[in-house]
């Protein structure tokens, strides 16, 4: 406890000391101007990136919202690899890969998200690639290749983006096409036999219409082995591509013809035992369950832009998109099939949004229309060798969403500013869950095992719920001066119901009806805005919602059988702050800096004990998951041109500090990650004409062991399964990047 307490206390004298810092430096700045001729440092302020997260473009600095913006270049100059790397800086952000997995996506926000990858659960944190929202966690570890920005959008997002976007949303933005022939190279090699090639390129075929293309390849061997067979664990083995088409036959009018796939050989990670059996390496295992793991993910997507007049833009987004997942998890990480679950999963959504979008002197609108087609099915085994038992599960669910939104921004004076909208959605579902016994370790029809009949069935049935809800939004602004804007807003956040596709019938008969809806009021006031003739950019807000109908899921090892519950189960308030900022602390000398807090606390949490066949209030002893209390960032970077004309080299250091987590409601010593910090440095080489890039990075300098997530099935009839997963290990890199 003292140690978490200094540890906390570390991450507030920091943030406080680098504000401090800023403080006495940036008066200072502010009275010196660039050298005549400068180059490396020409401007005054800091980068500014253009979002859409109000679906327009706007400097971020002028967003009243909670949002945190990355260029293409701050996250090649920190050898971002994928969306996870967007943590360590956002405050009050969480993004990692879920556990047993390199591409399926766990995501909270403020304390609100999904860690469940199972299919048919929706995350509530909602993942956009070029406004296509992607429906699944499945593949949605994107890698950072090929892009213009990533925008990370805090709180909920009902009204523009909908439903499951409760928590906030995580925008990716492809890099639009250049009107000349140009080729981007990008290669990578490192520890771990590390060995990354990205190539992207556009080509002009005529005056209006253009072809593009990127490509990436990321592989490394094991960070550990499996004892048992030799075979690589935590290596990496992922391909990806994108194909674009650009089409402008008038200056009014844009068309843009987008495909992608990605492809995740990796092997299937298995965990580290925290009881005995224990390896002194955290990532190597001893799992008898083949380490076949394949991931597939593709997509196609149109959007057509007409620009009708000055004022009214029309916009049409047309997308489908398709996964398939096959994978072995051992949760055990034990030779004999203890707890052994294979499994398969496969989706599939189809999109249509249209949007208006009207532009006056002091009122913007936007409108849209939005319907969602979609399936998600899969099946696994739970493979108990103290019982000679397979439990073999198959679920799918099929949905379908219609919404219309509208919101407007007012400007009721030079520095007032109104902004409002309403969402309406309505989802209708229809789930099928089968579950049964089947004698013996050899797995069920369901999944990849012999044919056989069940001995006993657990859950057979279809069903089928709508959910219909509006979620509206307002937001007041007040620019205190012409760089610095107040705001107040509130925000309501709508994740649609379901069905558990793991549901027992005869553990926990309510399953067969499913589960409702939650919902999330959100307040929120800040301050935004740039001081000190714009050397400090400085973003402070503070907030708190009420949480209602939350869905937890619960399993519990019980019997013979894993009994599930995905139940509407507890109500709970939600509230913190965040800090951040960026500054130039000399000419070549530039700070980020961020500081989140979050605390979760349950007002009720009513869970159905199996045992006694009985609700009983947890919430006294429950905990947010995902959701440290503390979270912060400093980044120093030092920018020098060498002599001769030789270019520049930047290099970057920063330290990323993360309170003690809790992956489950239930606090377990065990398996929970303690507080700790991640030191990272990056040194990076760019040429005058900024054809060659030449990088050095270096990631966990400390190697730091922290997990990212696990499961809890003690018993020795599960074969104590209490395993972790971790982040990975020290990393350097060396990369060199040519455009053509």
């Amino acid at each position: 406890m003292e140690k978490q307490f200094w540890s906390v206390k570390s991450a507030v004298l920091l943030a406080g000391a680098s504000l401090a810092a800023l403080a006495w430096a940036a008066p200072a700045a502010a009275q010196t101007s660039p050298p005549a001729g400068d180059q490396t440092n020409a401007s005054t302020s800091l980068e500014t990136v253009t979002v859409t997260a109000r679906r327009r473009e706007e400097s971020a600095k002028d967003v009243p919202i909670s949002i945190t913006a990355f260029s293409a270049e701050q996250l090649n100059q920190t050898g971002a690899v994928d969306i996870t790397a967007l943590q360590q800086s956002t405050p009050n952000l969480s993004l990692s890969d879920a556990r047993g997995s390199n591409s399926t996506l766990t995501a909270f926000i403020r304390g609100v998200g999904q860690q469940d990858p199972l299919w048919g659960f929706e995350p509530g944190v909602g993942l956009y690639v070029d406004d296509v929202y992607i429906a699944r966690p499945q593949g949605a570890v994107l890698d950072v290749y090929n892009i213009d920005h990533i925008e990370v959008l805090r709180g909920p997002q009902g009204t523009l983006y909908g439903r499951n976007t409760i928590g906030g949303a995580v925008k990716y933005v492809t890099r639009r096409l250049d009107n000349v022939a140009s080729l981007d190279l990008r290669g990578t090699v490192g520890a771990f036999n590390e060995r990354d090639v990205v190539a992207s390129g556009s080509l002009p075929l005529t005056d209006d219409l253009t072809v593009g293309g990127a490509f990436a390849s990321e592989q490394h061997d094991g960070y550990g082995k499996n004892l048992i067979t030799g075979a690589d664990n935590y290596n990496k083995d992922v391909w990806a591509a994108r194909a674009t088409v650009e089409y402008t036959p008038r200056d009014d009018l844009f068309f843009r013809l987008s495909g992608d796939k990605m492809h995740d050989s990796s092997s299937a990670r298995q965990g580290h035992r925290l009881i005995a059996p224990m390896l002194s390496n955290v990532y190597d295992t001893q799992a008898g369950m083949s380490p076949y793991n394949d991931v597939q993910t593709e997509g196609l997507s149109l959007l057509g832009e007409w620009d009708a007049n000055k004022t009214w833009t029309f916009k049409s987004i047309t997308a489908y998109r398709n996964g398939s997942t096959v994978t072995n998890i051992d949760f055990d990480s034990l030779q004999p099939p203890s707890l052994d679950i294979p499994a398969w999963y496969k989706d599939h959504q189809f999109t249509q949004e249209l949007q208006a979008l009207y532009t006056g002197d002091d009122l913007q609108v936007v409108g849209g229309l939005y319907y969602l087609n979609s399936s998600a099915s899969g099946a696994f085994d739970t493979i108990l060798n103290a019982f000679a038992l397979t439990i073999g599960t198959y679920g799918k669910v099929a949905t379908t969403s219609y919404a219309a939104f509208v919101n407007a921004n007012y400007d009721i004076t030079s520095r007032w500013s109104l902004s409002a909208g309403v969402r309406w959605t309505r989802d209708e579902k229809t789930g099928t869950v089968f579950r049964a016994n089947y004698a013996g370790v050899l797995g069920s029809p369901l999944v990849r095992g012999p044919a056989a009949a069940p001995t006993l069935i657990r859950t057979n049935y279809t069903n089928s719920r709508a959910f219909e809800a509006a979620t509206p939004s307002a937001t007041l602004s007040y620019k205190l001066t012409p760089d610095v804007t107040g705001y107040a807003s509130y925000g309501k956040g709508f994740k649609s119901g379901g069905f558990d596709m793991r549901g027992d019938a005869i553990l926990t008969p309510s399953t067969t009806q499913g589960y409702k809806p939650e919902y999330v009021d959100s307040y929120e006031a800040g301050v935004k805005g740039s001081y000190f003739d714009h050397r400090l950019d400085l973003n402070l807000d503070g907030y708190y919602a009420k949480y209602a109908d939350q869905q937890l899921t619960i399993q519990v090892a019980y019997g013979a059988s894993v009994a599930s519950q995905v139940e509407n189960a507890a109500n709970s308030h939600i509230y913190g702050f965040e800090l951040e900022g960026a500054a130039h602390l000399s000419e070549r000398l530039m700070a980020n800096f961020s500081v989140g807090y979050t605390k979760g606390v349950f007002d009720k949490y009513m869970t159905y004990n199996v045992a006694t066949h009985s609700y009983v209030d947890v919430s006294k002893t429950s905990v947010f998951q995902y959701t440290p209390e503390w979270q912060s960032y400093l980044g120093l970077s030092y920018t020098q041109p060498l002599p001769r004309n030789m270019g520049s080299l930047a290099v970057t250091a920063d330290g990323a500090y993360r309170g003690a987590t809790s992956f489950f409601q239930q606090p377990d010593p065990v398996l929970d990650q303690k507080a700790y910090w991640l030191f990272n440095m990056d040194a990076v080489w760019t040429s005058n004409s900024g054809v060659y890039q030449i990088g050095l990075h270096g990631q966990n300098l400390f190697d730091q062991k922290y997990r990212t997530g696990g499961y809890d099935f003690p018993g020795a009839v599960y074969g104590n399964s209490v395993i972790g997963f971790y982040g990975p290990p020290r990393t350097v890199m060396a990369t060199l990047d040519v455009k053509i």
